[in-house]
C-alpha cells in the first residue's frame, strides 16, 4: 500500500556512468501519489539506464532512490515490493495462457492460490480481458498483452508503476486505449506513472513532464510550465528545442 505522506518515487542527485561515458547526470524529480509523469527524450537519452536503476537492475554509487520512501540501495526488497514495472519488450510466456501467467507472477510474490485467484479476476476486469483468461498469449494482439502485462505489474498493489515505451509496435487504436487506461488508474486508483516515451501524442494535458536529453534533465514540470517561456507553440516545437540544444 502507498503512504501518502511521502513521495511515490524520489530521484536525487542521480548519477551514473559506463566506463567512462556518463549516461545520466545529477537527475533530480520526484513523483507524488497519483502523478502521472512522462519521461520523454529521444532514443540515447538515458531513460532506459534510468529505468534499469530504480528497478535495481544497475547500482549507481553516486546519488539515491527511494520507493515510498524506501532506499533501493539500502531496503531494496521492501522499496521492490512497492513498484510495478512493464518492459518495453514483452517478458509474457508466449505457450501459457493469460491465467497462468498471472498466476506463476502471484507466486513469484508469495500470494496464495486463493489471493491471487481474486487479484487476478479483478486486475483482468479492470483490462477489460476477463474473457480471455483461458486463451494463449500468442492468441492475442499486441494491444491486448499489454493490457495483460499491466493486469501482471498491478497484481501485489504497488504505488509506483514504471512503463518503458509500452505503446511499441501498437496501432493507434490500441495505443490511445493503453494511454487512456493508465490515465484512468491514476485519477481513480490514485496510482503513481512513470512513462517514459519519445511519442508527444501519449502526454495529457495534466501530466507532469521531465524531458531528458544526452543523460540530463533540460526541463521538468507540468506542460504548460515545460511550455511557458519558450518560443514555441506546443509541446513537440518545445521538445525539439530542448533536444537539439547541445549538452553542456
Amino acid at each position: 500500500m502507498s503512504n501518502p505522506s511521502v513521495d511515490s518515487l524520489a530521484v536525487k542527485t542521480l548519477s551514473y556512468a559506463y566506463g567512462n561515458k556518463a549516461a545520466l547526470k545529477d537527475i533530480d524529480f520526484s513523483i507524488g501519489p497519483g502523478e502521472c509523469t512522462i519521461l520523454l527524450g529521444p532514443n540515447g537519452a538515458g531513460k532506459s539506464t534510468l529505468f534499469s536503476l530504480i528497478t535495481h537492475l544497475y547500482n549507481s554509487r553516486d546519488g539515491q532512490i527511494l520507493i515510498n520512501g524506501w532506499d533501493i540501495k539500502k531496503q531494496s526488497c521492501a522499496a521492490l515490493a512497492h513498484l510495478g514495472v512493464v518492459f518495453q519488450q514483452t517478458t509474457l510466456d508466449m505457450d501459457l495462457s493469460v491465467l497462468q501467467n498471472l498466476h506463476y507472477h502471484a507466486s513469484l510474490h508469495g500470494m496464495t492460490r486463493r489471493q491471487a485467484t481474486a487479484r487476478i479476476q479483478e486486475e483482468l476486469e479492470r483490462q477489460g480481458m476477463l474473457e480471455r483468461q483461458n486463451e494463449k498469449v500468442r492468441q492475442l494482439n499486441g494491444g491486448h498483452r499489454r493490457r495483460v502485462e499491466i493486469a501482471r505489474a498491478l497484481l501485489h498493489k504497488p504505488s509506483l508503476l514504471l512503463l518503458d515505451e509500452p505503446t511499441v509496435g501498437l496501432d493507434v487504436s490500441s495505443r490511445k486505449g493503453i494511454v487512456e487506461h493508465v490515465h484512468a488508474l491514476c485519477e481513480n486508483d490514485n496510482l503513481s506513472v512513470l512513462w517514459a516515451t519519445h511519442l508527444i501524442d501519449e502526454i495529457h494535458p495534466s501530466d507532469q513532464l521531465i524531458v531528458l536529453h544526452q543523460g540530463a534533465i533540460k526541463a521538468q514540470g507540468s506542460v504548460s510550465e515545460v511550455c511557458n517561456g519558450r518560443s514555441a507553440d506546443d509541446i513537440s516545437q518545445t521538445f525539439q528545442q530542448l533536444t537539439q540544444a547541445k549538452a553542456s
